[in-house]
């Protein structure tokens, strides 16, 4: 029960003004010019020290909201440098303040040391995903300027939820720092920067260490300035996409606001992957729904009935196909009633295009969108605000998991989903429209603890 218990680990957030967008859509305040640019930059890293600290493997860390209290210990007695011990803080009265004197601490003893020269740090993480398939997702480490998102600067995909903001705020105050980078994707076709970082990562890599999923991360300094030039060139037109962190990202802006003037703190630690990189992959959040009496299940088997064509399938088929190209919703389907597995498929494009009339073409083509319109809101009643803190529904990343929370009675039915291909995600992105929570699953993950940013 840790690993679902982890979705619901979130601190309230007395959220800075949002604006409301495209048919009601949360939007930020302060949009970016379209005539900037993302200003990609090396940094002057703050990393461990293994003289000092020990092995890289026993300092990293997952993302501390994955983590449970049992895997926060462990990972404290691999080592009492462990990140963790910052990321996600504990001490009284005040947990914040215990976090900025390790942090300090750590800096005193030379346990963590700060780079004399601005550097790139190229990054590969080797990996089998959910399907089995092993890939290396490339990309590198650097400081990007904050900006409000909009065109032509950094833009989000997702609507955030409620989340731990206001937690992440008072951590960032305390230490002064991006304790953990946020993952985004730019267009590179040509994989230009790449192509200039390449050369340094037939060397040793500074870092090598391998997770508890099995993906081994690879990391190395690169301070030449000819192959900085060459990815500053490459990023120069960018257009960034927050793929992970959005929360931090939105944090930070508030902070950089906060401190006012110029420094360091206008600069966000973040790892860029091309859109275009062989080892990017996205995998499905698949939805689970609870708390359904007989009038939201009449309601729900109505819409079904309407809207879709059902087909019994085998269990080993509940999850549906992938498809790269536009095509109407479908998903897999259990209940709590019914042993059996089904297939759904919209009968009709049009009847989501209708559901959906004030949004644009790709979000009315999305699968996560269209199940939100026609289930979870006009099916069941449920609101944003019960879908952002859970209210009656889970996510889950497994088709086996989210089929035995419905076979054990944690919840009454599931939808299993396909993976939102790249390519839409960058239409929507285009069209300046937030995906559903939860509608991308970028894997691997980036580990904590690699790299640090300091904002002062």
């Amino acid at each position: 029960m840790g690993h679902r218990a982890n979705f619901h680990r979130r601190l309230r957030w007395n959220a800075r003004p949002l604006d409301r967008g495209r048919a009601g859509t949360p939007t930020r305040t302060l949009l970016a010019s379209a005539t900037a640019m993302a200003d990609v930059q090396p940094l002057r890293a703050l990393h461990y020290n293994p003289a000092v600290a020990g092995p890289l493997a026993d300092v990293v860390a997952p993302p501390y909201d994955v983590i449970d209290a049992a895997q926060r210990a462990e990972l404290i007695r691999r080592s009492p440098f462990n990140v963790v011990g910052v990321d996600l803080p504990e001490g009284e009265p005040d947990r914040y303040a215990a976090a900025r004197e390790l942090f300090e601490s750590w800096q005193l003893q030379g346990a963590l040391v700060r780079d004399s020269e601005p550097a790139l740090w190229a990054h590969t993480q080797d990996y089998a995903g959910p399907d089995g398939i092993a890939r290396t997702r490339r990309g590198f480490f650097c400081r990007v300027r904050i900006e409000g998102y909009g065109p032509g600067r950094v833009r989000p995909h997702e609507r955030t939820h409620p989340g731990p903001k206001q937690d992440r705020l008072r951590l960032t105050r305390a230490t002064r720092a991006n304790i953990s980078p946020i993952f985004s994707l730019y267009s590179d076709p040509e994989q230009a920067a790449w192509k200039a970082l390449a050369p340094a990562t037939e060397a040793e890599p500074w870092g090598d260490v391998s997770d508890g999923d099995g993906t081994r991360h690879r990391l190395w300094r690169v301070s030449d300035a000819a192959a900085i030039a060459a990815v500053r060139a490459a990023t120069a037109d960018a257009e960034l996409l927050i793929a992970d962190g959005h929360h931090r990202y939105e944090t930070m802006d508030a902070y950089a606001e906060e401190i006012g003037g110029e420094g360091e703190h206008r600069y966000i630690l973040m790892c860029l992957v091309a859109l275009q990189d062989p080892g990017l992959t996205i995998f499905p959040t698949h939805r689970l729904v609870k708390g359904l009496d007989d009038q939201r299940r009449t309601a729900l088997d109505e819409a079904l009935a309407r809207d879709f064509e059902i087909s019994e399938v085998a269990a080993d088929e509940l999850a549906p196909a992938p498809s790269d190209e536009p095509t109407p919703l479908q998903m897999g389907y259990i209940n709590d009633r019914d042993a059996r597995s089904f297939r759904l498929r919209l009968k009709d494009q049009a009847i989501a295009d209708a559901a959906l009339a004030a949004h644009s073409k790709p979000y009315r083509q999305l699968d996560t969108g269209v199940l939100e319109t026609l289930l979870l809101k006009n099916a069941l009643g449920m609101s944003d605000e019960d879908i952002s803190h859970f209210n009656g529904m889970f996510y889950a990343r497994d088709t086996a998991e989210a089929v035995a929370m419905v076979r054990e009675g944690e919840y009454d039915a599931a939808f299993v989903m396909r993976p939102t291909p790249v390519r839409q995600v960058r239409e929507l992105a285009a069209e300046g429209e937030n995906m559903p929570p939860k509608s991308t699953f970028f894997y691997p993950k980036l580990l904590t603890g690699l790299l640090f940013n300091p904002l002062a």
